[in-house]
């Protein structure tokens, strides 16, 4: 887990009205289940933050503009990013004003038919809200929390929508001497999992580690060898999929087969609490497993093996491609690659 305390950067959620966030909840069907935050194995103030983005960034910069012998620059991303990044949907973007939600200091997650609807509080009068577009008209209104519904349609009539493509980008690493993508600037993930600041300051982690041991860094061309390790190393905060081009689908098989499997597991995921991308792997496995079983038994028939079969290649359509972007090595056995082992440039 990377803590915003470790990071040094704990007072840039401060004085912009940033929200404690212990967890999410869930609405289907006009039922609800609150799901925190484990607080196993971590001290009893575990909690997320959910905050205007553009003043956190403001923020950020504002700390790093104290620094000593730092040079802040803008850089055209475009031109050091891959050009092939899908977009195969988009979020309608809204914020709902002077409402309260049913769970406080809980990401709100409606699963809606079709596509998902998320809430989270953003200050303390604001409540962002994301409606997943599918490529077609979505009824929205009637699936609202009636305690949202009426903040929801004066949002709406108020008309400050914004549209958000869902991009989709491989992790590719794309070696420029003096510059490294981090973050979504490299690796995009799909908004529905929430996971782009939390990977992004894991990899200034990551980073930051991997620097420190180093004293001189105007040589670029041995920096960057150097820093090809960083790749690597950022796998063991790999967090939740990047690439959810199918969430209606993913939700239903979860939702569906789940049942009353754990639900700590995927909620220390998404939270980043537990980055492993093993812990990613066998949960996923875990729940097709358990699902799969309810299928079958007691009395196993023709017509249930063959929902079986299209769960078990609906699943393997999800997570494989997952393993083979990351790689198996890099993934489940880090400690046999390479670079790992690299060893910071002579000065």
């Amino acid at each position: 887990m990377i803590s915003l305390g470790s990071l040094l950067v704990t007072d840039c959620v401060e004085e912009i009205d940033a929200q404690r966030v212990l967890g999410y909840a869930v609405f289907k069907d006009g039922r609800n289940t609150k799901l925190s935050y484990t607080q196993e194995k971590f001290h009893a103030d575990v909690a997320g933050r959910s905050f205007h983005n553009g003043r956190f960034i403001w923020r950020m910069r504002e700390k790093a503009a104290t620094l000593p012998k730092l040079m802040n620059y803008e850089l055209a991303i475009d031109l050091l990013s891959p050009s092939y990044v899908d977009m195969p949907s988009c979020f309608m973007g809204l914020v709902l004003e002077n409402c309260k939600l049913s769970f406080p200091n809980h990401g709100h997650v409606i699963l809606a038919d079709p596509s998902p609807i998320l809430f989270y509080p953003i200050s303390s009068t604001e409540v962002h809200c994301l409606v997943y577009v599918p490529g077609k008209k979505v009824p929205v209104a009637p699936q609202v929390p009636p305690e949202l519904c009426e903040a929801f349609i004066a949002a709406v009539d108020k008309g400050n929508i914004r549209t958000m493509p869902n991009r989709s980008m491989p992790a590719d690493p794309h070696q420029i001497p003096g510059a490294l993508l981090m973050g979504n600037a490299f690796n995009m993930r799909h908004p529905l999992t929430g996971g782009g600041m939390t990977v992004a300051l894991s990899d200034i982690a990551v980073l930051r580690d991997l620097l420190r041991p180093l004293h001189d860094l105007h040589d670029a061309d041995s920096l960057a060898k150097y820093c090809e390790s960083f790749y690597t190393l950022r796998k063991i905060y790999y967090g939740p999929p990047k690439n959810i081009s199918r969430p209606p689908q993913a939700r239903g098989f979860y939702n569906k087969y789940a049942g009353r499997c754990s639900l700590q597991g995927p909620v220390a995921l998404l939270s980043g609490l537990n980055p492993c991308p093993l812990s990613l792997v066998l949960h996923f496995f875990a729940v097709g497993s358990y699902g799969i079983g309810r299928l079958l038994l007691p009395f196993p028939s023709l017509g249930r093996m063959l929902i079986g079969a299209r769960l078990i290649s609906s699943a393997s359509g999800i997570i494989f491609p997952i393993i083979k972007a990351g790689g198996v090595r890099q993934m489940f056995f880090l400690a046999t690659v390479p670079a790992v082992y690299r060893t910071p440039p002579v000065d």
